[in-house]
C-alpha cells in the first residue's frame, strides 16, 4: 500500500475551504484567520484559495452559513411558542460552540442559503401562529436580540460559574449595605450559597414568549 504521504491529495474545493476556516476558528479565535493561514491548513498555497472563493468577505459569509445549518429550524404549523423555544435554546447551544459566529451574525448581512431557510422558517412559523408580519418581525428579532446578547455575555463573562460565590464574597467590601443595600443583599445570597448567581436561558426565555402570546391575542397589539 502507498503510504499516506504519497497519497493523492484531496481535492480542493469551496466546502472544503468553508469547513476548514470554520474549523480554524473554532480552535485559534475568528480574528487570527487569514488567507494564508488557511492555506497553511489546507497545504495550498494562499493564491489557490481564489479559484474556489472571492475574497474574505465570501469565507467570512459561507462560515456563518454553516453556523445556521446546524441551529434547529422550527416547524411550521405546530405549537409555535414549544417550536420558538426549541430554535432559540438550539441557537444558543450552537453559538457558544462556536464563539466567534454571534458577532458576524449580528454585523453582517447574512444571505446564505441555510440562513435564509432559517429565517424563513421562523417567519412562516409565527405567521401560521397568527402573527402579522410586523408582529412577526417584532417577535422573531426580540427573542433573537435576547439569545445573542445572553450568549455574548455567556462566553465573555470574566468569572466561571464556579468562582461566583468567591467573587461575590471578595466584592463585599467594595459594595456596603448602607450605600448599596441591594446589591449587598443579592451578592450574600450568592456569598452564603442561596443563590447560585447563574443566570438561565430559559427564565428569560419564557418570558419574552409569554409576552408574545399575549401580544397575538389582544387587540391592542393589532398595530405592530
Amino acid at each position: 500500500m502507498p503510504s499516506k504521504a504519497n497519497q493523492p491529495r484531496k481535492p480542493l474545493n469551496r466546502d472544503r475551504v468553508l469547513h476548514a476556516a470554520l474549523a480554524f476558528a473554532d480552535e485559534f479565535g475568528i480574528e487570527t484567520l487569514s488567507m494564508r493561514k488557511l492555506g497553511e491548513v489546507l497545504n495550498v498555497e494562499a493564491m489557490s484559495l481564489y479559484k474556489h472563493v472571492a475574497n474574505k468577505d465570501e469565507i467570512l459569509d459561507g462560515m456563518v452559513d454553516l453556523v445556521a445549518a446546524e441551529i434547529e429550524v422550527p416547524v411550521i404549523g405546530g405549537d409555535w411558542k414549544k417550536a420558538m423555544r426549541r430554535r432559540a435554546i438550539s441557537a444558543h447551544y450552537v453559538l457558544l460552540r462556536h464563539p466567534w459566529a454571534t458577532m458576524l451574525i449580528v454585523s453582517r448581512a447574512n444571505v446564505g442559503g441555510a440562513m435564509l431557510r432559517y429565517i424563513d422558517a421562523t417567519i412562516g412559523c409565527l405567521r401560521e401562529a397568527g402573527f402579522s408580519y410586523p408582529m412577526a418581525d417584532h417577535a422573531w428579532n426580540a427573542i433573537d436580540c435576547y439569545v445573542y446578547g445572553f450568549t455574548l455575555q455567556k462566553l465573555n463573562f470574566p468569572f466561571k460559574p464556579s468562582e461566583y460565590a468567591q467573587m461575590a464574597e471578595s466584592f463585599l467590601p467594595l459594595i456596603p449595605a448602607s450605600q448599596y443595600p441591594y446589591l449587598h443583599g443579592l451578592s450574600l445570597q450568592v456569598v452564603k450559597g442561596e443563590h447560585d448567581g447563574i443566570q438561565k436561558l430559559e427564565l428569560g426565555l419564557d418570558l419574552i414568549l409569554d409576552g408574545l402570546e399575549k401580544m397575538l391575542i389582544s387587540p391592542d397589539s393589532k398595530h405592530l
